[in-house]
């Protein structure tokens, strides 16, 4: 490629090359003719760094907007307002219909000058394409999972007010434990709403203390087994003495919860839970005796949205799981249990208390 496509700052001994950016980069001289086209600039436009160079940028760079405008007239970046420093970010079209994302920056002799230069840069709108998509998704999975809740509640809420002095008492018994049960599934929603969001976001906060981790699988099988499961559904294992474990009691509960919960609504025969130490940390086992899941789904499992073929629940269950145990410093893995159901196993840390 031609032109200055590498600086030497100050004292530092390093040099930036244009490829090494993840974005597109065109940069045109004070004619408009294109003096540097990053290797990622090629692959997006599709055409060879070599002969964009050289060129009017406007031909090794047309673009049009949604509307099929040229974007350079449109925009006229040498010949518009000189109070202009920069462009901001737009959805664009190349040629072949393929979008981008640009942006520019005019740089000026002076303020309100000549433009001296004109750097642009370009980014694949697919990421951008597919984080909208997995909104849409989120958007749309919330509103199918309240809508059956809430019309529930509000169906024997107005029921039980309308017609109260009517009702059987073993009536409005079942109809307030619809509501409660109801109000539970909408506030299991909502939690695993804010994980999601904290998981994406980087903002997920440990509250370390020490743990009983058999114990607290040990609480979770017993209120399974009090909301209805067969107490015989479940088998723990707790194989050699466990260091001293650091975790977060509550992130814990909510991964055991989730993975008993996939377990008993995917799998089938008995849930066996091991917990043995690991490295310096413990493992936990979760198997059932199901069907298993599908070599060719594995990949996918602790996706968004996943769901077997049985569906049912959000498909947001494994994916925080997965993110509660990498903030824990642990991971997790997915295989075919012995009994040949589903086998997922997680390790923690042992991980050591945190002061803020």
């Amino acid at each position: 490629m031609g032109g200055d496509q590498s600086a030497e700052p100050g004292g530092s001994g390093a040099r930036l090359d244009a490829d090494d950016l993840p974005d597109g980069l065109l940069v045109a001289d004070r004619d408009g003719r294109v003096v540097a086209f990053n290797r990622m600039a090629a692959r997006l436009c599709r055409v060879p760094a070599a002969s964009a160079i050289g060129r009017d940028f406007r031909d090794a760079l047309p673009l049009t907007d949604s509307d099929g405008r040229d974007w350079w007239k449109f925009s006229d970046p040498y010949g518009g307002l000189r109070t202009r420093t920069r462009q901001p970010e737009q959805r664009l079209l190349l040629p072949d219909g393929r979008e981008v994302l640009m942006a520019a920056r005019y740089v000026r002799d002076r303020p309100a000058g000549e433009l001296t230069r004109l750097v642009v840069t370009l980014r694949d709108c697919a990421p951008r394409e597919r984080g909208e998509r997995s909104r849409a998704d989120l958007v749309s999975t919330v509103a199918h999972e309240l809508r059956s809740p809430l019309t529930s509640v509000k169906g024997f809420t107005a029921t039980v007010l309308a017609r109260w002095d009517r009702l059987t008492e073993r009536q409005k018994i079942f109809m307030l434990e619809t509501v409660n049960a109801d109000a539970d599934r909408v506030t299991r929603l909502i939690t695993e709403l804010l994980s999601v969001s904290r998981i994406e976001s980087g903002r997920l906060e440990l509250r370390r203390a020490v743990v009983d981790l058999p114990g607290r699988v040990r609480k979770i099988i017993a209120g399974r087994v009090a909301a209805g499961d067969p107490a015989d559904g479940f088998r723990l294992q707790v194989r050699g003495p466990l260091p001293e474990l650091w975790l977060d009691a509550d992130k814990i509960e909510q991964i055991m919860s989730n993975l008993l919960e996939n377990a008993v609504r995917h799998g089938a025969g008995t849930v066996t839970v091991v917990i043995e130490p690991h490295e310096e940390g413990a493992a936990v086992t979760v198997r059932d005796e199901g069907t298993g899941i599908p070599p060719e789904a594995v990949p996918r499992v602790f996706r968004q949205f996943w769901r077997s073929r049985r569906r049912g629940g959000t498909g947001l269950g494994l994916f925080i799981v997965k993110g509660l145990i990498e903030a824990h410093g642990g991971a997790i893995t997915v295989g075919r249990a012995p009994t040949g159901g589903a086998e997922f196993r997680f390790t923690m840390p042992a991980g050591t208390p945190e002061f803020a």
